[in-house]
């Protein structure tokens, strides 16, 4: 036996009762599309004035029944009423739609109590640099700074200020005159307030070209406060140009402050980086003491990062190598306290002004943006700082245009190369860089570099003060990046509460300057004073927190109650009504296709009765006309044929309205009057088939 022996074949059987259940269900499904069809040919059956009618004898809405059940007096009033108050039912609607589109959030506070991670303490000198390192690098820019000071200080009252001659003159010998031409001081002579005068600091035997003029011999009867000059801040968009702006200054000391800061961000961006931190404060020698809580740390337990505006910066509890760490409890002594050394005497003079040490407490894996958030500690001073904590919550799109870690915000991080997660001054800065380096064609030096493009310098750009300065004050790029970064949805914010008080006293100075100074230096001589020396006591004043939260003022609950209730207030309406109101809308409609389709079908009969003058042919006349033979244009072929051919039997042309679907008549009809009216119709049906063959 093979092993197809068992299988038994398909009956013919089988396979048609397969197939007619499928033909069964395809005839039932056309017909139910035919009577559909027939149905939306037909239309609802009813005019609009019949639907309205309708509604307002059906509807649940208290209104429109009275419109049409009461006298002719009572009719207006209750129409009047009926539309009054649906007007003010779509007014209310509109003002909730637009109220709940707004979305608008409300603010909520609640306070909590848990253990928290002790914030990241950033740290930092307020010098950027030890002078005794950087000199070389500055020194022909110091001598152009005390060469000018000594000749803006010069004049005595009541003598004009004419322009020192460089060539030829003691006392400018040796000065870089190519630096200073770079970017210079000018003084402002404003006695005339419409014509200010520009008077050059410094100026060679050439003469002078644009708005550059000596200042002219000062009025006799001018008293000394009216005599007083402005200095000001010369930016050329390039060396030589008369396209120059002014920076102007109410002191003098702002000004040099200024000029010093841009000369020495040229000559300092061209450095290499490691060049500059090994130029700045180091954490051995910068943080003595240490103890967090009961557990003593050193500056091993800081991690260093390098800070534009302060050198070197060096960041406690920043958590990215180690898990951060959390406070035990609150008070000051569970919480952080070093002791600083600033150095004092080791300070840039022109570049930095402040003394003391500059601290931020920010989130861990955040970059600290301390000339924004930071403080500043005194130096000789004991600075405790007593820590709250704010935790913002807001809501994201469409309630706020806040981002949670910046994926979606159209500016590029330039500090992620610090790791640091996302904020909006990382964002602002960013903006910032790549419109400098956009328009500019270099980076400024205190921002994050984008790839393949250098810090600007006055030997490779020497115009870029100029543009740096109109860039920044640039209404239109500021709020270019403003609309561009976003705030983060949620934040961690720590308000601080500040006290000092002197250290050490005058009493414990001498032993406390003598352990610091043996522990630093291994030295017995004092080499520390109160000038350098700051102690810092950073912890939270209590665990309480504080949270406060966004949430949506309008939700779509809220609507849809307020919907009902104006609509149940005014009308006595409900979702159902609703529905009923929706229904004559779609049949409305309906009637208006309808309508529509009825006049298109008459305006096409009207083009057709227009090709024919007299009145179109009969089905009749036109079978007749094609299946005569005889059937000639000359009479005498037509009476030829006549006589020729035996008369054909007169068929009628069929009755095609007779040909209309008439639905199954029922089982229970007479089968003899069924045989009766089906005979004709046979007879219809065979004279049709003669008359086709």
């Amino acid at each position: 036996m093979s092993a197809h022996g068992n299988a038994s074949p398909v009956s013919p059987s089988s396979c048609s009762d397969l197939i007619f259940p499928l033909a069964d269900t395809r005839m039932n499904l056309k017909k139910y599309f035919v009577r559909a069809l027939h149905r939306l040919q037909k239309g609802p059956g009813y005019t609009y004035k019949e639907l309205l009618v309708w509604y307002c004898d059906n509807t649940n809405t208290h209104g429109p029944k009275r419109i049409i059940k009461e006298g002719p007096k009572k009719k207006v009033m209750w129409f009047f009423l009926t539309l009054l108050f649906a007007s003010l039912v779509f007014w209310q609607w509109g003002i909730l739609i637009n109220t709940y589109l707004s979305y608008d959030v409300t603010s909520s506070l609640s306070i909590g109590f848990k253990t928290m991670k002790f914030p990241a303490v950033t740290v930092c000198n307020a010098n950027p640099f030890k002078y005794s390192e950087v000199k070389p690098l500055l020194k022909e820019l110091d001598k152009l700074i005390e060469t000018a000071l000594e000749r803006i200080l010069q004049p005595t009252h009541g003598d004009p200020i004419s322009p020192l001659l460089l060539n030829g003159s003691n006392t400018t010998e040796g000065l870089d005159l190519e630096l200073w031409n770079q970017i210079p001081l000018v003084l402002i002579d404003e006695q005339d307030k419409d014509n200010p005068v520009i008077v050059e600091i410094f100026e060679t035997n050439q003469s002078t070209t644009g708005n550059q003029t000596a200042a002219p011999p000062a009025p006799t009867n001018v008293t000394s406060e009216e005599k007083k000059y402005k200095l000001a801040v010369k930016l050329c968009s390039h060396q030589g140009s008369n396209n120059c702006t002014y920076r102007n200054f109410t002191s003098a000391a702002q000004a040099v402050t200024e000029w010093y800061i841009l000369q020495s961000t040229s000559i300092l961006s061209k450095v290499p980086l490691q060049e500059r931190i090994r130029m700045g404060y180091q954490a051995e020698d910068m943080i003595l003491a240490c103890l967090y809580g009961a557990e003593p740390c050193n500056y091993k337990n800081f991690t260093q990062i390098y800070h534009p505006d302060h050198g070197n910066c060096y960041i406690f509890n920043w958590g990215m190598d180690k898990e951060a760490l959390n406070s035990s409890n609150p008070g000051a002594e569970f919480g952080l306290k070093l002791i600083l050394d600033i150095s004092q005497q080791d300070y840039i003079p022109y570049l930095s002004s402040a003394a003391g040490a500059r601290l931020m407490l920010h989130q861990q894996k955040s970059f600290p943006f301390l000339k924004d958030q930071g403080i500043y500690a005194m130096a000789g001073t004991e600075t405790s700082i007593g820590v709250l904590v704010d935790e913002l919550e807001r809501m994201g799109y469409p309630y706020s245009d806040c981002t949670m870690n910046g994926s979606d915000v159209p500016v590029k991080n330039l500090y992620s190369e610090y790791n640091t997660s996302y904020s909006i001054q990382a964002c602002l800065r960013s903006c910032f860089q790549d419109h400098m380096t956009e328009i500019c064609g270099c980076g400024h030096y205190m921002f994050p570099l984008p790839e393949g493009v250098t810090y600007c310098n006055n030997e490779d750009n020497p115009g870029w003060a100029y543009c740096y300065s109109s860039l920044r004050s640039s209404i239109r790029h500021r709020q270019i990046c403003i609309d561009s970064c976003k705030e983060t949805c949620n934040d961690t914010q720590y308000k601080m509460t500040i006290s000092m008080a002197d250290w050490p006293s005058e009493a414990s100075e001498d032993w406390i300057f003598h352990i610091l100074s043996y522990e630093r230096d291994m030295s017995t001589n004092v080499t520390l004073d109160r000038n350098g020396i700051i102690k810092l006591n950073i912890y939270f004043q209590e665990y309480n927190y504080r949270t406060i939260s966004e949430s949506a003022a309008t939700t779509i609950v809220w609507l849809l109650s307020s919907l009902g209730g104006q609509f149940g207030f005014w009308m006595g309406g409900s979702v159902l009504c609703l529905i009923e109101f929706g229904e004559i809308i779609i049949d409305s409609l309906w009637i208006t296709v309808i309508n529509v389709i009825s006049w298109c079908k008459g305006l096409k009969q009207k083009r057709a009765r227009a090709q024919y003058p007299d009145m179109p042919p009969t089905v009749s006349e036109l079978v007749e006309a094609h299946t005569n033979l005889g059937f000639q244009h000359e009479e005498a072929s037509n009476a030829t044929q006549e006589e020729a051919l035996p008369p054909e039997p007169g068929t009628p042309p069929p009755n095609y309205d007779s040909l209309r679907v008439q639905p199954p008549r029922n089982p229970g009809t007479d089968s003899d009057t069924e045989s009766e009216e089906q005979r004709p119709a046979a007879n219809h049906h065979e004279d049709a088939s003669v008359w086709a063959e």
